[in-house]
């Protein structure tokens, strides 16, 4: 349908923006891409083409994809990983500055500078601690994304998002940044918006993801080149200046600590769980390493020493064993699958046996299919890792139908 936003989707994984967003059949993926570097067998690109087809999909390391054959689209989203994305200055560049080989974000910048036609919005995704790094200039590494993003001619705005804060079944915080050019409504909409308004109530994101109304907003400017922000960005302070919620746009950035306002229904772990009777036997918990399973889940204070004989004190809190059925579940990892005692794989008790979370129980907690990673050439364990490196679908599916919503309602009112 002509009416439809078309989207390119980068670090597709096995296609949770895909999923989050043409679930609301607003939204239709016209190319997309995974790569696992490192990795003979690509898996999770197995799972793509198995799901969507293998029409407008690249499995090739998205640095040696020439923008061209990338097709033009409305929206561009990438859950890309969390990096060092500091700049350098250099003559071969004609702007003068080059991201580090291998950081996947300038694979992203680059294809948005090199766009003749560039998309019109942007759905951004990467773990919360993005807001906190590197640990020598907290938020720098953010604050590069941001202003690369400024002088590409986007408003960006952005919120750290626990999917268990709006009634999904996992406890899994990412934040969430959407971007919008220069010559969209949403960013014209934006720039005269009081921001405390827009960020409480009227943005995109409050209207998918309410919050009580804010009680203060920083203001900062943000006027700085990209490689002065790179170079002294916060140096030496020990607190980022980003809140969890915030706007960047025309060179300045406001940002306020927002509390989540949900009163709707809450799904919790138990509701996820498959009849037991569907259970293989190795997912049980073999009562001789039920020890072990105690002792790492456990609370811990004592003596340690490094091979160098170094002796420090170690100490964390206990985890919840087993893992209560009345709340969401706790964030899915990649280390999830594999039957040994571990201190972050979820456990269940289920009447009176303990046993661990199957790959459909791991994709229910995601909001994806049951089955949805299930193929013959593909291990419980990498189906697991999969769920690790996957987004809450319904996180997606949310923002993906807030967005729509205003792009509609301001090109009606035009």
């Amino acid at each position: 349908m002509s009416d439809k936003l078309k989207v390119v989707e980068l670090f597709a994984g096995v296609g949770g923006f895909r999923l989050g967003l043409e679930k609301s059949k607003k939204y239709e993926v016209v190319w997309s891409n995974q790569w696992e570097p490192m990795t003979k067998v690509q898996h999770a690109s197995m799972i793509y083409e198995n799901k969507f087809g293998n029409i407008g999909h690249s499995n090739k390391d998205i640095e040696s994809v020439p923008t061209k054959d990338i097709p033009n689209h409305d929206v561009l989203c990438a859950g890309f990983p969390c990096q060092d994305y500091s700049v350098a200055s250099t003559l071969k560049n004609s702007k003068g500055l080059i991201g580090k080989k291998g950081v996947l974000w300038w694979s992203i910048y680059r294809i948005l500078s090199e766009k003749k036609v560039k998309p019109s919005y942007l759905i951004l995704e990467n773990v919360d601690r993005l807001l906190n790094s590197p640990s020598t200039q907290r938020g720098r590494d953010f604050g590069v994304i941001l202003k690369s993003l400024d002088e590409l001619g986007y408003a960006v705005e952005w919120r750290v998002i626990n999917a268990g804060d709006y009634g999904m079944p996992q406890r899994r915080r990412r934040i969430f940044f959407l971007g919008y050019k220069k010559n969209t409504n949403i960013y014209k909409n934006l720039n005269k918006h009081l921001k405390e308004d827009w960020i409480s109530k009227n943005g995109v994101i409050a209207k998918g993801f309410p919050v009580d109304k804010v009680k203060e907003v920083k203001e900062i400017d943000f006027s700085d080149d990209l490689l002065s922000i790179s170079k002294n960005f916060n140096k030496n302070s020990k607190k980022t200046i980003f809140e969890n919620t915030g706007v960047m746009i025309n060179g300045k950035i406001y940002t306020a600590k927002t509390v989540p306002n949900y009163k709707g229904k809450r799904q919790t772990l138990g509701e996820m769980l498959e009849e037991e009777s569907n259970i293989p036997k190795q997912f049980y918990i073999n009562k001789n390493d039920l020890k072990s399973w105690k002792y790492l889940k456990g609370g811990k204070k004592e003596q340690r020493e490094t091979k160098d004989g170094f002796k420090f004190t170690y100490s964390e809190g206990p985890v919840a064993f087993p893992d209560p059925l009345d709340k969401p579940s706790r964030t899915i990892i990649t280390s999830e699958g594999g039957a040994s005692p571990s201190r972050f794989r979820h456990a269940v008790k289920v009447g009176n046996k303990l046993r661990r979370l199957t790959p459909l129980e791991l994709e229910r907690l995601n909001m994806f299919p049951d089955n949805f990673t299930k193929h013959h050439e593909v291990s419980d364990s990498k189906r697991a890792f999969m769920m690790g490196n996957a987004l809450v679908v319904g996180v997606v599916e949310k923002l993906g139908k807030s967005l729509y919503r205003f792009i509609v309602s301001e090109q009606q009112n035009k």
